[in-house]
């Protein structure tokens, strides 16, 4: 039997060898694979032209991954940079990386990221219209953003935000229900402002049947983008936020009656007792499909250390339902992000994911934690590093004040207490003189 996408083979009854190595990597059986991909529950984002792809799950019982943002700007636009990012993300184990580029043509480093890269692409094609397409926002006609889709499609992308419930009727509520900080969307701000400026319907909405016809084509996920996520908590759960949500749902539906797989995208900024019933909202409006959340940040005052804000929020979405975090970095609101700043979004970003697969219970995702813990009880140094999530950062830290005695560190000296129990239960007299 023919395919064309993963979901069209799930639920035909095929095993792909897509499914094969998430089963493996997830150490699951391949049929709960096939079964919930078939359903929408689980995406595997893998486009037939990316060669270099390790695949990867997303969604319904599936450790919780994470996407890292890279890609030139008009005020930095060298690749070489972007290039070690690339290379940090892939180091660190990021599943996913999305190139938001938005300056000239872009597809020089798309097909450069494409060759190299064995995590999951992504891209947003509405950043790029204007470069591709060689024209003035308000002069694109409306079939002009598919060629874009079309183009990254057969580049090889293997998901793509497209902004496409943000139509009349939500934009009617957006204006009547006001918000703090309006559209902080930079794609949904851009469909909004071409909507506006030219008096039509959202393209990605009125044209999202052949929209999904590309995409069935080449096996590209569809992340559905929420232009009217919250910007601050204050906008947090929002009428315009759900409205668009529940069209978001439709569009789910609608995509998997095409076989396109889907993923959903979430908030933004929220308090944090508003996060766990934003998941299980999203979860019952949108059918079960993956949910992919920035952040959510949960408080609004800490430019600078906005990686340590997104953490905490996703660690508390990933726990209850989401299955995908896009990292942010302590540059989030202030500037493109450096080298270190994608290494500190990165690591915080791991860290709530791996908190929240510990919470929901993920088969063996305790396990690299007791081995940390019993060689903690051991004193092994070499080990510890080894299991770290950073083995650099905590092996240079223990080096840079290291303790007269190897069995301790320079916070507690002889009196580690790791030390003295450990020698207590051999038997051994504890004594601290120098």
């Amino acid at each position: 039997m023919n395919y064309s996408t993963q979901m069209e083979a799930g639920k035909l009854g095929i095993i792909t060898p897509e499914m094969k190595i998430v089963a493996e990597k997830e150490n699951i059986d391949v049929e709960i694979i096939r079964n919930r991909v078939a359903k929408g529950t689980i995406a595997i984002p893998a486009n037939k032209n990316h060669k270099s792809l390790s695949p990867e799950g997303i969604g319904e019982g599936l450790k919780t991954k994470i996407n890292v943002n890279l890609g030139v700007s008009g005020d930095c636009a060298d690749y070489t940079d972007e290039f070690e990012k690339v290379n940090l993300a892939l180091k660190f184990g990021a599943e996913a990386i999305m190139d938001l580029s938005n300056y000239g043509k872009t597809n020089t480093f798309r097909t450069q990221l494409l060759e190299k890269s064995h995590a999951m692409v992504g891209t947003v094609p509405m950043y790029d219209a204007i470069g591709y397409l060689e024209k003035d926002l308000k002069k694109i006609k409306a079939k002009d953003f598919l060629k874009v889709i079309e183009a990254h499609a057969k580049e090889g992308v293997d998901f793509m935000t497209i902004h496409a419930g943000i139509n009349r009727h939500a934009i009617s509520n957006f204006k009547q229900t006001k918000r703090m900080t309006n559209i902080v969307s930079r794609g949904g701000s851009l469909v909004f402002a071409w909507m506006e400026m030219t008096g039509n319907e959202n393209p990605f909405y009125e044209f999202y049947d052949e929209i999904l016809d590309i995409l069935y084509k080449y096996d590209v996920t569809i992340s559905l983008g929420d232009a009217l996520r919250p910007g601050s908590i204050y906008d947090a759960s929002h009428a315009a936020q759900i409205s668009e949500l529940i069209e978001l749902g439709h569009l789910t539906k609608r995509a998997w009656e095409k076989n396109v797989q889907v993923m959903v995208e979430g908030p933004g900024h929220m308090a944090i007792n508003e996060i766990a019933a934003n998941m299980v909202l999203q979860k019952r409006l949108c059918h079960g499909a993956p949910f992919y959340v920035l952040g959510p940040l949960v408080t609004d005052i800490a430019p600078g250390y906005d990686h340590i804000t997104s953490a905490i929020g996703g660690a508390i979405a990933a726990a209850n339902g989401a299955d995908f975090l896009c990292y942010v970095t302590p540059a989030e609101h202030l500037r493109l992000p450096d080298i270190s700043d994608v290494k500190e979004g990165i690591i915080a970003s791991k860290i709530a994911a791996h908190a929240a697969d510990i919470a929901k219970g993920i088969p063996n995702a305790r396990d690299i934690d007791n081995k940390m813990s019993d060689a903690r009880r051991r004193i092994d140094w070499e080990e510890m590093f080894k299991l770290a999530i950073d083995p650099e950062k905590s092996k240079s830290y223990f080096e840079s004040k290291p303790p007269a005695e190897r069995h301790s560190c320079s916070m507690c000296g002889k009196m580690c207490a790791m030390r003295t129990t450990n020698k207590i239960l051999n038997n051994e007299t504890v004594e601290f003189e120098n």
